[in-house]
């Protein structure tokens, strides 16, 4: 029956529209399978490559698992990246952020890099609304490919996270954060939190941010999302709440707002039952008004909402 849903659906997105991007897909969450999901994409990570993932607060258990991941990150010879975050905690620091990806077994599969752990620099936004500049960690230009590689799942303060949130906020650094979440009020995260901007000003400036990022790279990136181990809550919560909905699969493109749509559609087709529940995660977007990252990121022009889903598994 899910595969026979999954093929009807990728046969009504197939036929809602024109210049569609790519979107592929495998029901199956081996490390096998995120290979050859990375592989149909047809854009080989090249050069010295980063591979944006979310390290995940300690005591949290949602977040990406090195077993999972470490054959892509090993075939392309990638550098698994972070920044330092916003609030107080385990990550906040750069050596006590570093202790975290020892500890949850990163840095055993690869080199570890803060990005922002000897600095931050501004990189050009598209965008200026809200924000003059994107705040990223200082490393950044020392790599010549990324591989946004995100945990698809809920988020208390954007609704959800997938890969524009691993691109805007992920890559920002901890002061890069403030600017984001105050939508250009500050560029201090010691006072961020008095300075929170309203909803879809936040929202808008993470799809501004992200754009930055991706114009950075140019056609040297590519976007994952894994949906699998889906809370309401982010991996930078310790205690989040447990997952509700069973485990997706592996979603791929070169435009991370069609990605990032397939995985909110995929969400809303399912039927609620037993083990398999996702009305507390639309809940969670709807009140925090989460799409409409989605939604603007292709008002600015970075990426489209209209998508062919790809099975690679047929």
């Amino acid at each position: 029956m899910k595969k026979l849903l999954l093929s009807s659906f990728c046969a009504l997105a197939a036929l809602s529209g024109f210049a569609q991007s790519k979107v592929y897909m495998t029901e199956e969450i081996t490390p096998e399978a995120l290979v050859k999901v990375y592989e149909a994409l047809g854009r080989s990570a090249t050069g010295k490559v980063a591979v944006k993932i979310s390290t995940g607060e300690p005591n949290g258990k949602n977040f990406l698992q090195p077993a999972l991941i470490k054959d892509l990150v090993q075939k392309t010879g990638g550098t698994i990246v972070e920044c330092n975050t916003a609030y107080e905690g385990r990550r906040y620091r750069t050596e006590d952020h570093r202790q975290v990806c020892i500890d949850h077994g990163f840095a055993a599969i690869a080199p570890v890099d803060i990005m922002d752990g000897e600095g931050e620099i501004r990189i050009p936004v598209q965008d200026t609304l809200h924000l003059k500049y994107d705040i990223v960690g200082a490393s950044l230009p020392d790599y010549d490919f990324m591989i946004d590689l995100s945990h698809f799942k809920g988020h208390q303060m954007g609704g959800f996270g997938g890969a524009l949130k691993n691109l805007s906020i992920g890559v920002a650094s901890g002061n890069g954060k403030a600017y984001i979440h105050s939508a250009g009020q500050t560029e201090n995260r010691e006072e961020v939190w008095g300075k929170i901007a309203e909803q879809d000003a936040f929202l808008e400036s993470m799809a501004a941010s992200a754009q930055a990022v991706a114009n950075h790279f140019g056609d040297n990136i590519l976007y994952i999302n894994v949906m699998n181990n889906m809370s309401i809550d982010c991996d930078c919560n310790g205690h989040p709440a447990n997952p509700t909905i069973k485990d997706i699969g592996i979603l791929a493109s070169t435009d991370p707002v069609a990605l990032d749509k397939a995985c909110v559609d995929l969400i809303y087709k399912i039927i609620p039952g037993e083990g398999n529940d996702p009305r507390a995660l639309i809940e969670r977007i709807e009140n925090m008004h989460g799409i409409h990252t989605v939604e603007y990121a292709e008002k600015i022009g970075l990426g489209s909402t209209k998508y062919e889903l790809i099975s690679i598994d047929r």
